[in-house]
C-alpha cells in the first residue's frame, strides 16, 4: 500500500500539523508497512501545477495544513485546483483522502469540511477527518491521549482502505457532474502532464501571456467596430423577445471571447439588459457565442444547450427553466 502526505502549511516549528503527521508516518510506516512520501507544497511552491502527477499509483492521500488566521491557506488551495485543472480525474475515482487540521485559532472543522467537499468534487473518496484546536504546543507534544487519538484516526485510515470501504453517494458528486462541470479540454494524462510542466515553466507562462496580448491587441483593432454590432444585436434579441411573467430576475450570461458579461434584468414587465458587470445575480450561464447564437435564431433554447453541456450554470435551476419563458425566440 502507498500513501502521499502533502502539507499545505508554512513549515514552522512549532506547527502542530508537523507533530501530527509525525506520529501518523511512524504508525503507517512501523506498524502496517506502509510506503509513505510526503511532499511539503511550501518546499514546491513553483512547481505546485505538477504535483498532480504525484498522485499515480496511491492507494490514499492525507491533505494536511494548519488554520492560523483563516481557512485552509494558499499553498493546499493552489494544490487543490492544480488537481482540478491538470489533474487526472479517473484515477482520483479510486483514491481515499483523509484530511488533517490544526488549528492555533479558529476554524478546524471547517477546515477539513472544505478538504473533503474538495476531494468529493474532484471524485474521490474522503475518509474520516482528523482536527484538534492547540493552545500549548508543549502540552499537546507531551499528553498521551492525545497521542492515542492520533494513531487510532490513522488506524481507522487503513482499515478504511485496506477494505476499500465505500460510502453513499454524495450532492457534492453530483455537483461536479452537472452545475459544476467545467470546460473540458479532452487531455490525455500524458498531455495533462506535459501541460502541467509549462505551467510551472515561468519563463514559458510570461511569454505565452504576452504573444496573447499582443495577438488580442491586434484583433481588437481589426474587429473593433464589428464586434460592437453583435453586441448590440444580442441586446435588442433579448429586448425584442421578452415576454413578461411578473417576476423579479437578474441574469449574467459569460459569453466567451466577450470582454464583458451580458446582463439581463427582469423586473415585472421591464426588462434592463446591456453589457456589464452588475451585482445580485440569481442565475449565471457561460456560453460560446456560437451557442448564444443558436438560442437567438430559435435553434435551441437554454435549457438544452445546459442539457448538452454546452452551456454551464451557477445559480437556481428554476431559474434556467424560467428564462426559456421570458425569452421565446421563434424559428
Amino acid at each position: 500500500m502507498r500513501i502521499n502526505i502533502y502539507y499545505g502549511g508554512r513549515g514552522n516549528l512549532d506547527d502542530p500539523t508537523l507533530y501530527a503527521l509525525k506520529k501518523i508516518e511512524k504508525v503507517l510506516a512501523d506498524d502496517f508497512k506502509v510506503e509513505v512520501h510526503r511532499y511539503n507544497i511550501y518546499e514546491q511552491k513553483n512547481q505546485i501545477s505538477t504535483l498532480p502527477q504525484t498522485l499515480k499509483n496511491v492507494d490514499g492521500i492525507i491533505l494536511a495544513t494548519t488554520v492560523e488566521w483563516l481557512g485552509i491557506g494558499g499553498y493546499m488551495t493552489q494544490f487543490l485546483d492544480a488537481c482540478w485543472l491538470y489533474g487526472d480525474k479517473e484515477k482520483f475515482e479510486s483514491i481515499y483522502m483523509q484530511p488533517v487540521v490544526m488549528s492555533t485559532t479558529y476554524g478546524e472543522r471547517e477546515g477539513v469540511l472544505e478538504l473533503k467537499k474538495a476531494w468529493e468534487i474532484l471524485g474521490g473518496i474522503p475518509c474520516d477527518g482528523l482536527c484538534g484546536y492547540v493552545e500549548d504546543m508543549s502540552s499537546f507534544e507531551n499528553s498521551r491521549e492525545y497521542s492515542h487519538i492520533i494513531e487510532k484516526m490513522t488506524e481507522n485510515m487503513f482499515r478504511t482502505i485496506s477494505h476499500k470501504m465505500k460510502g453513499l453517494p454524495t450532492s457534492n458528486q453530483a455537483v461536479s457532474r452537472t452545475v459544476a462541470r467545467p470546460q473540458q479540454l479532452n487531455l490525455t494524462p500524458e498531455e495533462g502532464e506535459q501541460l502541467s510542466e509549462y505551467v510551472s515553466d515561468d519563463i514559458f507562462v510570461k511569454q505565452q501571456r504576452e504573444d496573447v496580448m499582443e495577438l488580442a491587441s491586434i484583433y481588437s483593432k481589426q474587429m473593433g467596430d464589428e464586434f460592437s454590432d453583435e453586441a448590440d444585436e444580442y441586446v435588442n434579441d433579448f429586448v425584442n423577445h421578452f415576454h413578461p411573467q411578473g417576476v423579479d430576475v437578474n441574469y449574467s450570461l459569460i459569453i466567451e471571447g466577450r470582454e464583458k458579461p451580458l446582463f439581463i434584468g427582469v423586473h415585472g414587465d421591464v426588462i434592463d439588459c446591456h453589457f456589464g458587470e452588475e451585482e445580485d445575480i440569481n442565475f449565471t450561464g457561460k456560453l460560446p457565442a456560437r451557442v448564444l447564437d443558436q438560442i437567438v435564431s430559435g435553434r435551441k433554447t437554454f435549457q438544452g444547450a445546459f442539457s448538452l453541456s454546452h452551456m454551464t450554470a451557477r445559480g437556481e435551476l428554476s431559474s434556467l427553466s424560467l428564462l426559456d419563458k421570458l425569452f421565446v425566440f421563434d424559428a
